[in-house]
């Protein structure tokens, strides 16, 4: 007696296909979702000059060593309620106004700069316009850009309550 054979139902009412094209789909949209992810999160952390950048490096290092040989040093204080900068400098130079960095680690649109005044012998103050937060990298100098003659730098996270030290060290 010949066995009677069981109709196989159509395609899209088996689970294989649908397994394998979740599989395809989930992929796809993970890929366009990493595309946009990383189109609107652009870092930039690759810089097209990087060779230059990489010999400037020296430069870098000779403004921290003139600082250390002028014996400069300073402290900066951020009042997070009205957003008062205060920096009070110590050394042989003391400027008619400071240039201070804040560089964010990871975002270079995120990066401030503010001119601090002399209102006193060895005290410099400024206000930011927004409160700061997370961590950032510290540059003062007398000048902004590079053609400063030396350079403090610094790290702190904020809302710092403290006294922050720049120093002539990277």
């Amino acid at each position: 007696m010949p066995m009677a054979s069981l109709p196989t139902p159509p395609w899209y009412k088996q689970f294989w296909p649908w397994f394998i094209i979740a599989l395809l789909g989930s992929s796809v949209i993970f890929s366009l979702i990493y595309l946009v992810a990383s189109i609107r999160y652009f870092d930039g952390t690759v810089a097209q000059d990087y060779y230059q950048r990489g010999l400037a490096i020296n430069e870098q290092l000779a403004k921290q060593e003139q600082a250390d040989r002028l014996g400069l040093a300073a402290r900066l204080r951020v009042d997070d309620l009205t957003g008062d900068v205060i920096v009070d400098l110590e050394g042989q130079r003391r400027p008619e106004q400071l240039h201070l960095a804040w560089i964010f680690p990871t975002e270079h649109g995120r990066d401030r700069h503010l001119t601090l005044q002399r209102v006193q012998q060895g005290r410099y103050v400024g206000t930011l316009d927004a409160p700061l937060r997370y961590r950032w990298y510290l540059h003062l100098q007398p000048t902004p850009g590079d053609d400063a003659a030396w350079r403090l730098t610094g790290e702190a996270r904020f809302p710092h309550s403290g006294a922050i030290a720049l120093t002539p060290g990277i």
